[in-house]
């Protein structure tokens, strides 16, 4: 297990002594982006590219000027944007065309989603392919005529190069107008029909469920887990998906897909065996060679599958791997404030990865010469000095391909001593690894994947009775609503250096919802149902589209970006709908207000032709299907939340893999403000004194139980009603 521990001091990088942005005479420059907040946009602020911040201000200015818009969309820990960065925008050459002909706008796509979804998009029906760093040329009214992810400073294996697209395109804008705009119109108008959504008015059929399971089937690599070929990314809402496939049918390969899958990622490169937490993805198919980024959503999301696998198994290396990644997230991520940040670099001194590999050299430094061999054969560094040397990022990733008991044969020893001997290794290497130069880390504090940060650490609470992990969940929300509070009652998406800003977009409050009914079941705190009720109820009056169902993903006074979208389909983090489709269905169950029921039904006819085109690109979409289609159980639990018997009841709720079950306590009184009250069955009496659990499912209700024993049973057998 990673022992959260306490981080050494992070190591400044040394100046590499040649940076493009000091001018000759010695004076730091800087552009339009100095005073943003965004750590991807101060990256920048020194660049000798004007770069301006998106809003009116540049769009004017292109007007004024009569030039195109040079479009250039990142984050601050995306290896190839610092390339380009390197290459193009810190390039004295490339930044004096792009001054005279162009005005040019950064974006930091974590920033602001609303935007960088919009431009993706675009480069995905012009290109076939989208990603990071994304570039666009657009007119002065914000139309894209030209669309590309990274461009290399020069013309590269027949990739036009910026110092030739450059001139052509300036060449272009002022000899072939009508050319550009005409595509840019065209590009308008596909755009509007590719976000266009088309009501259904019909409920999605149950056999949507077996069509996506079908394909993922076919997508599924047999040999090492995961879905497709490289570069592989760990996919975690086809997991959740696949699990409660398994559920409801009790396909058993449904569930070693996931087993695959996980059991291939915790013993990759992928995931870090000395620190805990997983990179963004692999580049080979085996999943030992990551992209070393550490993203904040991919820490929770997998946390909370590892999580749901070790209660659909009961084995313990997923509950160990999941405390593994949340022990990374409290102790890097965390920010003094209670907030979590959103992302560590891949970069660091040494290069992409450096502060992550390994070589010979390096253990010898740190182990003595048995345990360098020891560690060799765990994680799987070749012996010798590597080609190139064995300086600063020429070791290898660590990966084990061999498991305790094949090693501890091969050494002779137990499994038990072996284990032991593992562990010590992995202490003494992480305590090392720590001097080293930290990668840098995005300090924007984003209310969406705090959302999902605190869902984690509550269902990780639920499983392991954790205090900590309920204490860090309760501070994170604290901090959203204390620091990120709007005046109408919404949510900013960001903080950062003490400002909050960017008002919310919907994957805000879905997240924020989210992470609350997740809370509220860890804690039973009425506060945190409360509050993710009042934002449910901000989301209807903001974001909701009366007419033709669903819910935009910016509000209706949000800046107008060309379109207004919807989303449904899955992208890094669930889509706003499908996460606002799961929390109507549980609010339902939780306050017995048939109106979010009503609403839930009301989403998934809205969206069910999207659904019948793609079933396995709306993964967790699907996930509330089930639950709307399925078996749904109510567990409400009557007594003293601090006696041994109410504990124990809670714990048999949480001992399998129940996705469709919500467990709430029974209202000790009927005070004001109190929403904990079910208007089907509002008296929930304790049997004789001793805590008493009451089971509905589908508005049929069995009689009390007062052993936790029966409890289980029953949620392991729930009849139909009769």
């Amino acid at each position: 297990m990673i022992m959260p521990g306490k981080r050494f001091p992070r190591v400044k990088q040394p100046d590499s002594g040649n940076s493009p942005l000091i001018p000759a005479d010695g004076q730091p420059r800087t552009n339009h982006l100095s005073g943003e907040k965004s750590p991807y946009l101060r990256q920048h602020a020194n660049d000798p590219v004007e770069w301006y911040p998106w809003g009116d201000t540049a769009f004017a200015v292109a007007a004024a000027k009569d030039r195109p818009v040079f479009l250039s969309i990142g984050y601050s820990t995306c290896h190839w944007c610092h390339v380009m960065a390197e290459e193009s925008f810190r390039d004295g050459k490339v930044a004096r065309i792009l001054n005279e002909s162009f005005v040019c706008i950064k974006v930091d796509r974590e920033e602001r989603p609303d935007i960088d979804r919009v431009y993706m998009a675009v480069c995905q029906m012009m290109t076939g392919t989208g990603g990071w760093p994304l570039s666009l040329f657009l007119t002065p009214d914000r139309k894209p005529f030209y669309a590309a992810t990274y461009i290399p400073r020069e013309e590269r294996f027949g990739r036009p190069g910026m110092l030739n697209l450059l001139p052509t395109i300036a060449h272009l804008w002022r000899d072939r107008r009508d050319d550009l705009t005409g595509s840019a119109d065209q590009a308008s108008h596909a755009l509007a029909d590719y976000f266009r959504t088309e009501p259904g008015n019909e409920d999605p059929s149950p056999d949507l469920l077996t069509e996506a399971y079908e394909d993922l089937v076919l997508r599924f690599d047999p040999e090492y887990g995961g879905f497709d070929r490289e570069p592989k990314f760990p996919m975690p809402a086809l997991l959740l998906f696949l699990l409660r496939y398994w559920k409801r049918t009790g396909t058993t390969r449904a569930l070693d897909m996931v087993k695959k899958t996980l059991d291939a990622i915790r013993c990759g490169g992928i995931y870090d065996h000395l620190g805990g937490g997983i990179h963004r993805y692999s580049t080979d198919v085996r999943w030992r060679v990551p992209h070393f980024e550490k993203m904040l959503y991919d820490q929770a999301l997998l946390a909370i599958v590892f999580i749901e696998t070790f209660q659909a198994t009961g084995e313990p290396r997923y509950r160990e791997t999941a405390e593994d990644i949340l022990a990374y997230l409290l102790r890097d991520l965390r920010s003094p404030h209670g907030g979590f940040f959103a992302a560590e670099d891949a970069d660091s001194f040494g290069g992409e990865g450096a502060f992550y590999r390994w070589s010979t050299g390096d253990l010898k430094g740190v182990l003595g010469e048995e345990d360098v061999t020891v560690a060799q054969s765990v994680f799987n560094i070749p012996p010798g000095t590597l080609p190139g040397g064995d300086g600063p990022g020429s070791g290898s990733t660590l990966y084990r391909s061999a498991s305790t008991a094949v090693l501890a044969k091969g050494f002779a020893v137990s499994p038990e001593q072996m284990a032991g001997r593992i562990a010590a290794i992995r202490e003494r290497l992480f305590h090392a690894r720590d001097l080293r130069s930290h990668p840098p880390r995005d300090e924007k504090v984003l209310a969406d994947l705090n959302g999902l940060a605190i869902a984690a650490l509550a269902k990780a609470a639920q499983v392991g009775n954790r205090a900590g992990y309920i204490a860090a969940a309760e501070e994170a929300a604290a901090f959203v609503f204390g620091h990120m509070r709007m005046p109408d009652g919404g949510i900013f998406h960001r903080s950062c250096c003490g400002e909050a800003a960017v008002p919310g977009f919907a994957e805000d409050y879905a997240c924020m919802v989210f992470g609350l009914l997740e809370l509220y079941e860890a804690t039973f705190e009425n506060r945190h149902l409360d509050a993710a009720r009042a934002l449910t109820a901000y989301l209807f009056r903001h974001f909701h589209d009366r007419t033709n169902g669903g819910f935009y993903a910016t509000s209706a006074a949000a800046e107008e970006v060309l379109i207004r979208t919807k989303e449904i389909h899955d992208g890094v983090v669930p889509s706003a709908n499908a996460l606002i489709l799961h929390n109507l269905l549980r609010l339902s169950h939780l306050s017995g207000d048939a109106g979010y029921d009503e609403a839930a039904s009301s989403l998934l006819k809205t969206f069910s032709p999207a659904l019948a085109r793609a079933p396995s690109a709306h993964a967790c979409m699907l996930c509330g299907l089930d639950f709307a289609t399925g078996k749904p159980v109510d567990v409400v639990i009557a007594g003293p939340e601090d006696e041994a018997g109410f504990r124990a009841m809670v714990a048999a709720c949480r001992t399998g893999f129940f996705p469709s079950l919500v467990v709430r306590r029974a209202p000790s009184g009927s005070g004001p403000g109190s929403i904990v009250a079910d208007a089907r069955s509002p008296q929930y009496p304790a049997q004789n004194g001793r805590a008493t659990a009451y089971i509905c499912t589908r508005q049929a209700c069995r009689a009390p139980v007062t052993d936790p024993s029966q409890l289980l049973d029953l949620l392991n057998g729930v009849p139909d009603p009769v």
